[in-house]
């Protein structure tokens, strides 16, 4: 058994219909993790590194500019070892802000923005982080840019 697959990952039905785009880190690229104690210092260089791995990936996913979207971030471990993909939060809220820094969403505000909704993947040598990003229709008042 090689652990869940991705689309296991996602709940059903919850991209039926909608644009969808996979945001894929590079295997092995070091992750934050909430129990992790760092001092500022190396904490920012951490975010900083996959702030701009998940910008790269965005653009080379082909990701457009969007008006709002549903985030899904599946962590994909290193071994079968059990986790919590909660944990991985900073991880994911850096991945989301190099969706913006890609300028695949104007802001990570709640009007732009659901989740990431922290979700198991399958196991991945090195680890690794992907965004699944769901196109969802623009709140009364915003317009696609």
């Amino acid at each position: 058994m090689t652990g869940p697959s991705l689309s296991a990952a996602v709940p059903q039905g919850a991209v039926a219909g909608a644009r969808t785009w996979t945001v894929t880190l590079p295997a092995g690229t070091p992750l934050l993790n909430s129990n992790d104690r760092l001092h500022h210092a190396p904490k920012a260089r951490l975010t900083a590194a996959i702030r701009a791995a998940a910008k790269d990936a965005a653009v080379d996913a082909g990701v457009p500019t969007l008006v709002r979207v549903h985030v899904f971030g599946i962590l994909c471990p290193a071994t079968r070892a059990r986790r919590d993909p909660a944990n991985w939060y900073p991880s994911f809220k850096a991945a989301v802000d190099g969706l913006v820094d890609a300028g695949v969403l104007p802001d990570d505000d709640d009007r732009h923005l659901v989740g990431p909704d922290m979700r198991l993947g399958p196991v991945v040598r090195g680890g690794q982080v992907r965004l699944l990003v769901i196109e969802l229709p623009p709140l009364d008042g915003e317009v696609a840019r």
